[in-house]
């Protein structure tokens, strides 16, 4: 019989923390049950060819969105890892902690115990970052950070036409100043993707007590409202994992959800249309779903100095080569080197939209590149008031959930939209671009009005893939928390849920650093231990922020 102390499910940005940090001090077992295969290979391994995993079957679980209804309808994209590492293996390696304020405001959401105050240690924790501020970064952790060379002109032209339009500057968004425009860090390491394959898993898969198992999991055995187990199958074969303590779930913001349901733990009248015994209705599960949507602001290059240049088989090909045999060159980056948080408005206290630089014009998963030299703006506001679903398709665990993101439902997202296109706009026209300005690629100069602006949006607006919520933490008496503060499942015993679906809301930026935190600090949660001592660092808000958004 498979049996460990610890049974977690998923190996992801989370999952593979808590295995790392559960099994640390020898005297618990941990087994962690992963469906997706090895992350070996240069598809994963090299930063530059970020997207390709995300859109290979072998790597992605291969769920959509079901029809946005103010999006014209389309089906979103919605990749989750199915591979050592989870996402982390098939995400585009940026890293950004999040905003100080969003911690604070989980906490004020009953998440207590996760103001920033607490969770700051925690990202000291896991870091290895280089030239770090005092006080605000980790330097011994597992997770190694660095940040890009910026040898491409455009780069430093797009800080300085923040600067010029009036922003703010940053050294290190993820210190003590968020706001402001600077460089981008990666999670790259000796110019290989630093999964948490690399950094946490692979390196407790070294000890004894640490074992992975290839399965699918089915759902949590529970028996007397404690979870004992988890059901799983391999090679058509279906049996139990035991666990002597605690079986915790780390399977992403989609399939976590969909776990509990299966489980029995959900929204009742669901649970029961699909014929599945109700162990605690929890209205919660599956509600809450969030994501940042983005649009690509595309501007023409007069000087022949963009990747553009090196989209063709052959340059591809050298530059794998030199990736290969050295760990070198255009191949050990993921282009996305300078950055930038800022506010909408006076009276917004801290960053509620992010751009993500890049000097080309190609659409995010490789496709649809410009036909002349580009450069473009990812950019899009941090902190929307719309809320989705997920939901079971059936009581058959191999079917895929449905997923409503419910995108752009709210009328402030069309504002905060067009604010966004008008304000890259202006940033592009400035100065330090001037010997780099072409024409206006995407949406085009002539896409002036609200109206014309709206309908850009709604055929062109694209996922960030930052899906989170689902599994809401909260306080015990909230009827919509499906988790209390220390992750456990409310209503079942020797259950916790540990991933981005616990996030009461969206953090500013990429979700990968607050994932490996949640598995970071649930797991001190888990083993009862006392947490790290809170930090008495107070973040940089602007001076100005009520007359003012520079």
């Amino acid at each position: 019989m498979l049996e460990a102390d610890y049974v977690v499910i998923g190996s992801g940005s989370a999952g593979s923390a808590l295995a790392y940090r559960l099994s640390e001090d020898g005297h618990h077992s941990v087994i962690v049950i992963e469906y997706g295969g090895t992350d070996y290979g240069p598809l994963i391994q090299m930063p530059s060819a970020l997207s390709i995993p995300m859109n290979m079957r072998r790597y992605d679980w291969g769920f959509s969105s079901e029809p946005e209804p103010h999006l014209g309808g389309r089906r979103l994209a919605t990749p989750r890892g199915k591979v050592l590492g989870g996402s982390s293996s098939i995400n585009g390696m940026v890293y950004v902690r999040g905003h100080a304020r969003d911690f604070d405001h989980w906490s004020e959401q009953g998440a207590t115990g996760w103001g920033f105050a607490d969770v700051l240690p925690y990202f000291k924790r896991m870091e290895n970052t280089a030239d770090p501020e005092d006080g605000w970064r980790g330097t011994d952790g597992p997770l190694f950070v660095q940040r890009g060379k910026r040898s491409n002109p455009l780069y430093d032209a797009f800080i300085e036409a923040g600067r010029q339009a009036g922003f703010e500057t940053t050294v290190d968004y993820n210190g003590s100043k968020q706001e402001g425009f600077g460089a981008m860090e990666q999670t790259i390491h000796n110019g290989r993707r630093w999964s948490v394959a690399n950094a946490y898993l692979r390196p407790a898969l070294k000890r004894k007590n640490v074992s992975l198992h290839s399965a699918f999991a089915r759902r949590v055995v529970i028996e007397n409202q404690r979870a004992t187990g988890v059901e799983i199958e391999a090679h058509k074969k279906i049996q139990i994992v035991k666990a002597r303590r605690e079986v915790v779930i780390a399977a992403s913001s989609i399939n976590s959800p969909k776990l509990l349901m299966l489980s029995g733990i959900g929204p009742g009248e669901h649970l029961a249309s699909h014929g599945i015994e109700i162990i605690a209705d929890r209205r919660g599960v599956g509600q809450n779903l969030q994501d940042h949507l983005e649009l690509y602001i595309q501007q023409e290059s007069l000087k022949p100095i963009t990747l553009n240049s090196v989209l063709n088989p052959f340059s591809k090909a050298l530059i794998g080569a030199r990736w290969l045999l050295f760990k070198t060159g255009l191949g050990a980056t993921n282009h996305f080197e300078a950055a930038a948080f800022v506010r909408s408005a006076p009276g917004v206290d801290y960053p509620d939209i992010q751009y993500h630089f890049i000097p080309a014009a190609v659409r995010y998963d490789g496709r649809a590149a410009s036909k002349s030299h580009g450069f473009q703006a990812h950019v899009g506001p941090m902190r929307s008031k719309s809320r989705g679903s997920v939901s079971l398709r059936s009581s058959d665990p191999w079917h895929n959930p449905e997923i409503r993101f419910n995108y752009m439902s709210h009328p402030d997202d069309w504002s905060d939209f067009r604010y966004c296109i008008r304000l890259t706009r202006e940033i592009f026209g400035q100065q330090a671009f001037d010997s780099y300005r072409g024409k206006e690629i995407s949406p085009g100069a002539e896409v002036t009005s609200d109206d014309a602006l709206d309908a850009f949006i709604r055929s062109h607006a694209e996922s960030a893939y930052h899906p989170c919520g689902t599994c809401r933490m909260g306080s015990a008496d909230d009827a919509m928390a499906v988790v209390d503060a220390e992750c456990r499942v409310i209503g079942v015993d020797g259950l916790r849920v540990a991933d981005s679906s616990i996030f009461p809301r969206i953090t500013n930026g990429n979700l990968n650093a607050p994932s490996i935190m949640t598995g970071e600090k649930a797991a001190d949660h888990i083993l009862g231990r006392s947490p790290l001592p809170r930090s008495n660092e107070e973040p940089w808000i602007n001076p100005r922020w009520r007359e003012s958004d520079r």
